[in-house]
């Protein structure tokens, strides 16, 4: 080691310390990326700065680069996660309306024959053919079925 902090060493000893392979010591040298010398046995030795060895910059880049692709996956995976809660939620507030409605339904099925038709003036109330083709209806008082009502339906929903 001289006054410049530049200490003289191994191909091996330089990866090492730089942290990377052999081969990338040796392509640092054939690009002048780091300087170099052979000894007296034609053995190549790599000047390395103690104060600041040099760094692989492609190494700290692609350390940087995967930091960011993990932080951005971590942001996507939430953004994913919370849209998945919302979306079940979503799916959990429809099946409970289903199940509301399907109970209504039921219920108002179970009404239907309970429900009394109501009296109304028919156009046809003479013609003794439509009050007997109407099948199920309920007799008035008189034990003949009432011919001048319009069906449920029609009541409930016009015509």
């Amino acid at each position: 080691m001289d006054e410049s902090r530049t200490r003289r060493v191994t191909v091996e000893e330089a990866a090492t310390l730089l942290g990377i392979k052999e081969e990338s010591v040796r392509k640092r040298v054939s690009r002048g990326k780091l300087r170099a010398d052979k000894d007296e046995d034609g053995r190549l030795l790599v000047y390395l700065d103690t104060s600041g060895t040099v760094r692989d910059e492609y190494a700290d880049q692609s350390v940087t680069d995967r930091d960011e692709l993990l932080a951005s996956k971590d942001r996507i995976i939430a953004i994913l996660e919370n849209q998945l809660s919302e979306e079940r939620e979503s799916r959990r507030r429809a099946d409970t309306i289903i199940a509301q409605l399907t109970q209504a339904n039921a219920a108002l099925a179970a009404r239907v024959p309970e429900l009394e038709p109501a009296q109304e003036p028919s156009e046809h109330a003479d013609e003794p053919a439509q009050g007997a083709a109407r099948v199920g209806q309920p007799p008035d008082d008189t034990g003949e079925p009432r011919s001048s009502e319009k069906p449920w339906w029609r009541r409930m929903f016009g015509g």
